[in-house]
């Protein structure tokens, strides 16, 4: 018997994703990301369920873990809209959205490096935290235009932070930053306990988080189901939505998979492929099993 989502809410076909990066193979955690959103799409007639390779980081992502991505998939049986839509080839489009939210005066020039950061925060005496720790003390915010110009026509490398202060006065007349969360109910968007993030980096031109939100508006989901640990991320996609007037989809964020440690299953830490467990005799079905997607025997 198959453990499915809760019934979802938007209206129509759902439109899902599975988006991995190409930095290594699928582990078992990917898998059940997958199959969330291949089997919420099957919940309704006409549901699609779209994969996307989110390949912007070109150091780290490969092609032969590309093809390591469709070969697992199709072996867990799942089948996907053609052509797959892969972000280095869409380069161009993100960088669309930044000269739209430069011009609106939403983003800033972020010379600062790691220690710059961490020099600040020390002298100051702390930072208030954030999800991901302390939040950026906002030091290139209050540079003067001209000294941004000079940094800039010297060649001086830099990022492109969000003006969260500047975001939030302007969307202070407009009803609250709410969406729904398919296990977790309705929420409200703080996008204040991220701070002035990163929009756009210094080596690639765009980010995970401006990407992913136009990604998924230009794609039409309208159910996006990820891990847990997104959720915070989140309440900034939410804001990005309401700046570059994108519909907000409805979200499920699932739990995470996790080793017998209790820590959530990942690349960096060895976590066993699928590929491995297909070469061990593992079938699809025990993939299923593993995860708590079919019950036991």
């Amino acid at each position: 018997m198959w453990l499915t989502l809760p019934a979802v809410t938007p209206q129509g076909p759902l439109t899902t994703r599975f988006a991995p990066s190409p930095t290594g193979r699928l582990h078992l955690g990917h898998a059940y990301a997958a199959l969330m959103a291949w089997n919420a799409a099957r919940q309704t007639p006409g549901g699609r369920f779209l994969v996307r390779i989110e390949d912007i980081d070109s150091t780290r992502c490969r092609h032969e873990f590309e093809a390591g991505i469709f070969e697992d998939l199709q072996w867990l049986g799942l089948s996907w809209e053609e052509p797959v839509r892969r972000q280095s080839e869409h380069l161009g489009e993100y960088t669309g959205v930044v000269d739209s939210l430069t011009r609106q005066g939403f983003l800033y020039p972020c010379f600062c490096t790691r220690k710059d950061i961490q020099r600040e925060i020390e002298a100051a005496g702390g930072a208030p935290q954030g999800p991901e720790g302390p939040l950026y003390p906002g030091t290139c915010r209050h540079l003067a235009p001209e000294e941004r110009q000079r940094r800039i026509d010297s060649g001086k490398s830099h990022a492109l932070r969000l003006d969260l202060a500047l975001a939030l006065n302007q969307l202070c007349d407009q009803p609250s930053l709410a969406w729904q969360d398919e296990w977790k109910g309705p929420q409200t968007a703080q996008p204040g306990q991220l701070g002035d993030v990163v929009l756009v980096r210094k080596d690639i031109g765009t980010s995970y988080h401006l990407a992913v939100v136009w990604d998924d508006a230009f794609q039409g989901v309208n159910l996006v189901t990820r891990g847990e640990d997104l959720f915070a991320a989140t309440h900034l996609h939410r804001l990005l939505q309401a700046l570059l007037g994108l519909p907000c989809p409805h979200y499920a964020h699932h739990r995470l998979i996790r080793d017998g440690d209790g820590l959530r299953l990942a690349k960096r830490d060895g976590a066993r492929s699928l590929a491995e467990l297909r070469s061990q005799g593992w079938s699809p079905d025990q993939v299923r099993e593993a995860v708590g997607l079919v019950e036991p025997g």
